[in-house]
């Protein structure tokens, strides 16, 4: 099943459940992916669906900060529970460990010496973690790796 279908079959599940705050969330995700298919043109693959729905997460984060440090309480537990929602439709993030692996071998696989190299090894890193891993973490990563070893 397709995640768009998950996504209308969980909405449809907490509209009898009673369920408001999942089905508003659930309501804002599918808008979201539909507005990038306008935009797009064209229906969404999986991946393009991943990002939307990272964007969306992304799009709680910030103000979730902001809450906190204003004490909205309410409004910190309204965007964590909307982000576990987004989060249950997200594939499992990458550890620390498999993602320092991926750059290590994508180092290996390039020769790259030096962080001038960094957009080569980029280049090979981010398809084999896109949706799994934040890009600035990664590239990060590899910017302190190739300074170790020049």
């Amino acid at each position: 099943m397709a995640l768009t279908d998950d996504l209308l079959a969980d909405m449809h599940a907490a509209m009898r459940a009673g369920n408001v705050r999942r089905r508003e969330t659930l309501r804002m995700l599918r808008a979201a992916i539909r507005n990038e298919e306008v935009a797009q043109g064209h229906s969404l693959d999986e991946a393009a669906l991943i990002e939307v729905l990272q964007r969306e997460a992304k799009k709680r984060q910030e103000p979730l900060e902001m809450y906190r440090r204003a004490g909205r309480q309410d409004l910190v537990q309204e965007m964590e529970t909307e982000l576990a929602i987004i989060a249950e439709y997200l594939p499992e993030p990458m550890s620390a460990e498999e993602v320092e692996a991926v750059v290590r071998e994508a180092i290996a696989e390039t020769g790259a010496e030096d962080p001038r190299q960094l957009g080569q090894v980029m280049k090979l890193v981010m398809p084999r973690v896109r949706g799994r891993a934040d890009g600035r973490q990664v590239s990060e990563l590899a910017r302190r790796l190739l300074s170790q070893s020049s």
